[in-house]
């Protein structure tokens, strides 16, 4: 896997990955003790989620939202420095602020099929390609294999127009262990993969977009002002 970065790494040469193939991948950025304490703040929530209902959701992927309001530890994810900078040198051209777009968790269970391949930034009528709308990043809970659902990329796709699609040979898998977050941003085409393996694969996802989008998850719904105001 290319793209990978150690956590002492350059914000700048980090977001310039991200604009040239579409995505990056931060290693040992979450600390075991704030992953321990995230994983117990989620379980509460994670036992009582939906596994899902339709091909695209999943059938076995345990999903939830307001991820700020539910889970205090993941303010400190969204508020992490690196990402910021790296945030900001990747949508900054293109509006006067960004913002929060959407907080949430993506656990895949075993026997889990194939996520259909798709673009985050298709919720928006904008045709491809376009600048860079949606950054997003997925925060890897347990080790991202193959064998368990890693997510899928398709690097360069993020500047392709839409009537182009990939072939299997343009796929590539976004192995990482546990504690390094993925960065993309939302016009590449990606897609969870399946979770052939016997363990599931956790994902804690905080993406964010440029501030003149209407939000895909209501920040301002998500959470109260007296938490907003902490």
């Amino acid at each position: 896997m290319t793209n990978v970065f150690e956590a002492c790494a350059s914000p700048n040469d980090i977001a310039t990955s991200i604009k040239t193939d579409g995505y990056a991948i931060i290693k040992d950025l979450l600390t075991p003790d704030l992953r321990s304490q995230l994983q117990s703040e989620l379980a509460p929530f994670l036992g009582t989620s939906d596994t899902g209902h339709e091909d695209f959701m999943g059938h076995f992927t345990r999903r939830f939202g307001s991820l700020l309001a539910k889970c205090p530890m993941s303010q400190h994810l969204a508020l992490q420095p690196l990402i910021l900078q790296i945030v900001n040198d990747v949508l900054g051209p293109y509006c006067a602020r960004f913002q929060l777009n959407y907080t949430g968790v993506m656990y895949i269970e075993p026997g889990e099929k194939t996520q259909v391949m798709h673009r985050d930034t298709s919720i928006y009528p904008i045709q491809n390609p376009a600048p860079p709308m949606i950054l997003a990043t997925m925060w890897a809970m347990t080790d991202f294999t193959i064998e368990n659902g890693a997510t899928r990329l398709v690097p360069g796709s993020h500047i392709w127009e839409d009537e182009r699609h990939p072939t299997a040979n343009d796929i590539v898998g976004a192995e990482m262990k546990a504690g390094s977050v993925l960065l993309y941003t939302g016009n590449i085409i990606h897609g969870a993969g399946a979770n052939r393996a016997n363990s599931t694969r956790g994902g804690l996802a905080i993406h964010y977009s440029l501030g003149w989008l209407r939000q895909e998850e209501n920040q301002y719904l998500a959470m109260s002002l007296e938490e907003a105001r902490e």
